[in-house]
């Protein structure tokens, strides 16, 4: 699976297999609704607004990984997804990655809630079913609970600030292409990392004793 795909990127894919599960009929997307679906105002953390040459540049990329196909059949051409391409991914699995590509790091109940178009979980158990399913494929990760949290939340591993920080740049610089916003998300993201491993080596300490 692939672990380094860009913002654009994780929204056309998360679109795909969002609007495959929503809303069949009109599936595969032409490149005028996958726009549409990328920019659009609910549902989706953060909010962009791309224009139609980010979405082609983005489909074509996933297209040459052969994580998105492409059908000529009609009068326009028409993509879909093939994250779970030959069964890999069953339809409660592509409902969580789509949320998690979508919205980004979320607790179990509001997984459950925010897929409940997409696929309906008959409990908070069968989402923790899934997930630790998707943890197993590394296309998930658990994250260690924050202080003032009451539940532990859940990230996809697909690419993205959430999955490979950048290293830290020079004080009081900004990296081409980084808005302050997305520094802000990358210490976040450090953040969650440092609570996780003291998490893990304090779990190891209480074997320990």
């Amino acid at each position: 699976m692939p672990t380094d795909l860009d913002p654009a990127e994780l929204r056309v894919l998360g679109c795909l297999l969002e609007k495959e599960l929503a809303t069949p009929d009109y599936y595969p997307l032409s490149l005028a609704a996958l726009l549409a679906a990328c920019n659009q105002k609910t549902s989706r953390e953060p909010v962009v607004s791309y224009d139609e040459a980010t979405v082609q540049e983005a489909v074509s990329r996933l297209k040459d990984r052969q994580l998105v196909w492409q059908s000529d059949a009609g009068r326009v051409s028409r993509f879909g997804e093939n994250l779970g391409g030959k069964g890999q991914l069953v339809n409660r699995e592509k409902a969580v990655l789509a949320v998690l590509l979508l919205r980004g790091p979320q607790t179990v109940g509001e997984i459950r809630q925010r897929t409940d178009r997409l696929h309906t979980f008959a409990s908070s158990e069968e989402v923790e079913e899934v997930l630790s399913g998707l943890v197993e494929g590394g296309m998930v990760a658990r994250l260690a609970r924050q202080p003032g949290q009451k539940e532990a939340r859940c990230r996809h591993l697909l690419g993205g600030q959430e999955s490979e920080p950048a290293a830290g740049p020079a004080m009081g610089s900004t990296p081409p292409g980084l808005s302050l916003s997305g520094l802000s998300a990358e210490v976040a993201a450090l953040r969650e990392e440092v609570a996780s491993l003291r998490q893990e080596i304090e779990d190891f300490r209480q074997l320990l004793r």
